[in-house]
């Protein structure tokens, strides 16, 4: 019995018509390396993910729909595509509906009707960025969109999404089964900030991170070319730094990199504006990456409102940090020559490159026999190399951030050359 069960329809009386099966008695532990060499208690374990040798749903009668909600993300067509093959090819199943703009497109009163998904309609897909089905913020209408999804005789339902997007999925499945109408709603994790907990790497990372990288190189380039030049570049990462400290270790050309895990000063002998006058006078030029959600505190008026998805609004670190840089080094009769870049919608806009693309096609078929098999109520998550089955309540509650004091920030450290603390 997995530590963290997932929750099934019913009986599944139907038999797969792939050759290869996983059993549910199959668990992968939540950790899988222990100080003295034995675990202190029974660790915690997840339902491997895979094909089921019986289905809940009977494929000829099953009607499928796909949602995607929130940001843009590299790889959300390929995810589309992928569902769709897997549920045509592997299953059998020839009715996919596509719904369009997020959740409002499940809101017959608002919305746009859904797409017929078809083999020939997402054939080129995965070539692009962005999502075929568009996208949007914002909570769903749970009654009205159950209204629909029964009208029309939907089945199985994947939310594509971050943590808000699964909540909505999570609400949808509830009243579905308030109904007495049998609905899996399985969800397949979207975030390029890489900050799902039970998901070592979300797909659309390591595009950033390939894009992140060009973006910095460009930077250096101006920022080297020119007397005390300082370029400074903002990527994304509300609550984790995993993109600014993966792009700084993956381009080798940063000096500072800034993140929400790891708070900081400007002033004082030890602050960041001290230490980058230090490099600028040992080096004649800076590079600096800063997370959107870093030095939050620092800023005027710190994030108070919140957007459709429930997020806090953010202020803009990357214009305040830039102009505290041009005012302290005015004020320090030092001229540099200032470089500001944002290339954050740039990278979300891009297409998957090829290990992205195959990650989301990896999630997207572990989705698929999941939702067949009658199991809702969870996300596909991957840990260990092995893709689970993540209960929703479970993955909403906890977040993955960077650790200070483990390797991946130590790594940054090394390599920038900044101090451990701006202080």
């Amino acid at each position: 019995m997995p530590a963290f069960p997932v929750t099934h329809l019913g009986e599944c009386r139907h038999v797969s018509p792939l050759p290869r099966h996983v059993s549910d008695d199959v668990q992968v532990p939540a950790e899988i390396h222990w100080t003295g060499g034995r675990a202190p208690h029974e660790p915690d374990l997840f339902e491997q993910a895979g094909p089921r040798a019986r289905l809940f749903f009977d494929p000829a009668r099953t009607r499928a729909g796909i949602v995607t909600c929130g940001g843009l993300c590299p790889g959300l067509n390929n995810v589309i595509r992928s569902l769709v093959l897997q549920l045509h090819h592997g299953y059998g199943v020839r009715e996919v509906l596509g719904y369009q703009g997020g959740y409002g497109g499940l809101d017959p009163a608002g919305g746009a009707p859904p797409l017929q998904l078809t083999l020939e309609l997402v054939d080129k897909i995965h070539k692009h960025g962005g999502t075929i089905l568009g996208t949007s913020r914002g909570p769903v209408n749970v009654a009205a969109a159950v209204d629909d999804l029964v009208r029309r005789g939907v089945n199985v339902l994947f939310t594509i999404g971050g943590d808000g997007t699964q909540r909505g999925g999570h609400a949808l499945f509830h009243e579905a089964q308030r109904r007495g109408h049998a609905l899996a709603v399985v969800g397949i994790p979207k975030t390029i900030d890489n900050d799902v907990a039970f998901v070592s790497r979300t797909f659309g990372y390591l595009t950033a991170l390939e894009q992140a990288c060009v973006m910095i190189d460009r930077a250096h380039t101006e920022a080297h070319s020119v007397k005390n030049g300082v370029a400074l570049v903002r990527l994304m990462g509300r609550s984790a730094g995993f993109i600014a400290a993966g792009a700084t270790l993956a381009s080798q050309d940063v000096n500072f990199c800034l993140i929400p895990e790891v708070p900081f000063s400007l002033g004082g002998p030890g602050g960041f504006l001290a230490t980058l006058q230090r490099r600028l006078q040992a080096r004649a030029h800076a590079v600096i990456v800063v997370a959107e959600g870093a030095g939050q505190d620092l800023v005027a008026g710190a994030a108070t409102e919140r957007d459709a998805s429930g997020n806090a609004k953010l202020k803009d670190i990357g214009v305040f940090l830039r102009e505290r840089i041009e005012a302290h080094f005015k004020a320090e009769g030092m001229p540099v020559v200032m470089r500001y870049i944002d290339p954050g919608y740039l990278i979300r806009s891009c297409s998957a490159n090829a290990e992205d693309a195959i990650q989301c096609d990896l999630f997207a078929r572990h989705a698929v026999h999941a939702a067949m098999a009658g199991k809702t109520g969870l996300v596909i998550g991957l840990l260990h190399d092995r893709y689970i089955h993540v209960p929703i309540d479970l993955l909403t509650a906890a977040q993955k951030q960077i650790d200070p004091e483990e390797s991946q920030w130590q790594a940054v450290l090394a390599c920038t050359g900044q101090p451990a603390r701006f202080a």
